[in-house]
């Protein structure tokens, strides 16, 4: 019986159209890509309006799994290239995944 990776889910979000430098520097740091979601937002240093009508700025949600084994990495990596440690630029966390299908290729 094959030994079974652990997996972490990086998630990221941005302002829309910020994702691009991020995925490359996952990429680089060892993570094989990502999935892009588009998605709206708010946050306490964004209140931008219309006419005086409140609107909600567009996101970018990356999704990347990795191993966790190169977890701190790739996220160490994704927050330099997007700058995260600056107020406003966007957020990113992890998550344990407790079971994974569909990436056989990283199991082997």
């Amino acid at each position: 019986m094959k030994s079974e990776l652990q997996f972490d889910l990086i998630v990221t979000i941005v302002n829309k159209g910020g994702c691009q430098p991020i995925l490359k520097a996952s990429k680089e740091a060892g993570a094989e890509g990502g999935t892009i979601i588009p998605g709206r937002g708010t946050g306490i240093r964004e209140t931008k309006t219309l006419l005086g009508i409140p609107i909600e700025p567009e996101k970018d949600i990356l999704l990347t799994i990795v191993p966790k084994d190169i977890t701190d990495k790739v996220m160490s990596a994704m927050i330099e290239a997007g700058e995260l440690n600056k107020p406003g630029a966007g957020i990113t966390f992890v998550l344990d995944l407790k079971k994974v299908a569909g990436i056989c290729h990283l199991c082997e």
